[in-house]
């Protein structure tokens, strides 16, 4: 249509021309509504793609992490957290490089975090009570009978002679602290120190609601041995050459004696060199070997155990 000289449009135009900023914020709305969606979609897409990678794990390793001096192990839960990787956290009450121990107050906080964010828990023996030797003679109570030394606490390096309730009762109490800091039931699983065992020693920790886990040859991790003769690059070449899907790993919050810590040095690489390789990482609950053990042993209703005050240094005669 020509309109000539006209300077102002008709009335339809006019109302046409009106109506432009409205239907321009329409479709900015439109666009917005659409990028929210989009976006939300994407994220769905991506919670949803993370689920699955899970669920679809076909080959899984089971880190386990004992305690020690402390002082790395809040760098080492922020990598596990970067890397949505899930531990099992094995506890004994360890003198830390904080001045205290590792089941103390001042702690409370980082195991009620790890709790928060997944992780499983299991006794190491509250005072790290190493075996030492089968006895040949019964407890008055018919129990079998244990030489045993502490290598923390106060009786420290001390050995005594416990019956199977007192061996159970150290055990007992490393899980009683645990879970009053996480809220949270532990496994009914434990980890002799050094792994040093019997098979009279396993069987009466069965008998009172404990099954032993080590570790696999390839899962040592070496954090535990000399820097000079055992490198943190060597340590990890071997590792990810080594360890194949069912390996239990085993590392420590800290070791005393290594000059050039193991964590987290160690920690990220291998975590980010394993799942390259295609495994992914579990928690001893959905171990197969313990799985059954653990849901005869607890149960969804089970409430963590009330406070127990057991003299677990006392000798025996």
């Amino acid at each position: 249509m020509v309109y000539g000289r006209l300077t102002t449009p008709p009335a339809s135009s006019t109302a046409l021309h009106a109506k432009r900023p409205q239907q321009r914020l329409a479709v900015r709305a439109s666009k917005w509504l659409i990028a929210i969606i989009l976006i939300a979609s994407y994220d769905h897409m991506t919670l949803t793609s993370a689920q699955n990678s899970v669920k679809s794990c076909e080959k899984p390793v089971y880190l386990t992490l004992d305690t020690g001096h402390m002082e790395v192990a809040p760098l080492m839960a922020q990598i596990l957290n970067k890397h949505q990787v899930k531990a099992t956290f094995f506890v004994a009450n360890e003198k830390t490089k904080d001045g205290g121990t590792s089941l103390d107050k001042k702690w409370g906080e980082f195991w009620a975090a790890r709790g928060k964010e997944g992780h499983e828990f299991a006794s190491h023996t509250y005072d790290h009570t190493y075996w030492k030797a089968d006895l040949a003679e019964s407890s008055a109570a018919g129990l079998a009978r244990f030489a045993v030394s502490p290598s923390a606490g106060p009786r420290t390096g001390q050995r005594f002679n416990w019956d199977s309730a007192q061996y159970c009762a150290n055990i007992d109490q490393a899980r009683t602290a645990i879970e009053q800091y996480t809220g949270k039931s532990a496994l009914p699983l434990y980890r002799a120190p050094g792994g040093k065992t019997s098979p009279k020693l396993l069987s009466a920790a069965k008998n009172c609601g404990y099954a032993h886990v080590g570790w696999a040859n390839a899962g040592f991790l070496g954090d535990e041995l000399s820097s000079e003769a055992f490198p943190n690059d060597l340590l990890l070449s071997k590792a990810l050459k080594s360890i194949q899907s069912g390996d239990i790993l085993m590392a420590h919050l800290g070791i005393w004696s290594r000059k050039d810590p193991w964590a987290p040095a160690v920690l990220e690489p291998l975590i980010v060199g394993l799942k390259a390789r295609g495994l992914c990482f579990a928690t001893l609950r959905e171990h197969p070997q313990y799985a059954a053990w653990i849901a005869q042993q607890t149960t969804a209703t089970k409430s963590p155990p009330k406070s127990i005050s057991v003299s677990t240094s006392k000798p025996t005669s």
